[in-house]
């Protein structure tokens, strides 16, 4: 089951936009032409998702009949993966920031860790997944990654995170990075102990460093002591 548009019922090739082989509509509801807009799943290359078909429409509003100049931040859309351990993120992947800035001017903070929920009750690996009979702790189940701009202060351009709840916490700290969020302001924050968004409050391995960003030991995100 999937949705299909119905452009070429609408003599959508009379207007000035173009449509793909997908037949999405290529400009989106700023085009320039005055009488035509499109909004939601219409739009080839932006977020099929419902929140910002709705924002679209809600922006496409704003400008027709209130004299709004307000578009949609498409880098700033959250989203989740919903599998069972949980992908949720916001801003630009490390691969789309090294494309737009270069590769000397992104930092990446990360931290591997397991959450305290999968800790504590100290289960054992699968033997088959064992490499010897020693080797019998679960690996990390989160992973927090921040993408920064480093000849923007530190700006952060992108929040990852992986594990339980990640629809929650990247809810949250999706207006950090709306507001311009520098790495300095996550690192002034006082965390929550223990929980897994604490681990954004002291994030301090590089990717560039070559150290290993895997905890080593804790509670949950933060550190115990």
């Amino acid at each position: 089951i999937r949705k299909v548009q119905s452009n070429g019922k609408l003599t959508v090739s009379e207007t000035d936009y173009s449509v793909s082989m997908r037949n999405k509509q290529v400009a989106d509801s700023s085009s320039p032409t005055s009488w035509v807009h499109a909004v939601g799943d219409a739009i080839a290359g932006k977020p099929e998702l419902t929140p910002v078909a709705i924002r679209q429409g809600e922006t496409l509003a704003r400008r027709l009949f209130k004299g709004s100049n307000e578009l949609v931040d498409y880098d700033q859309v959250a989203t989740t993966v919903f599998t069972p351990t949980e992908y949720g993120s916001v801003g630009l992947s490390e691969e789309e920031a090294v494309k737009r800035y270069g590769a000397e001017n992104i930092e990446v903070y990360l931290s591997e860790f397991s959450s305290l929920e999968h800790a504590a009750v100290h289960r054992e690996k699968h033997i088959s997944a064992r490499e010897n009979a020693y080797d019998l702790e679960m690996p990390p189940n989160a992973l927090s990654k921040l993408v920064c701009r480093k000849s923007d202060d530190n700006r952060v351009l992108g929040f990852h995170f992986v594990g339980p709840n990640a629809g929650e916490l990247t809810q949250g700290f999706a207006l950090a990075l709306a507001l311009g969020a520098k790495k300095r302001d996550f690192d002034k924050l006082v965390g929550i102990h223990p929980t897994d968004a604490e681990s954004f409050t002291s994030l301090s391995v590089t990717k560039s460093s070559g150290e290993s960003w895997v905890a080593a030991g804790g509670c949950g995100g933060g550190k115990c002591g």
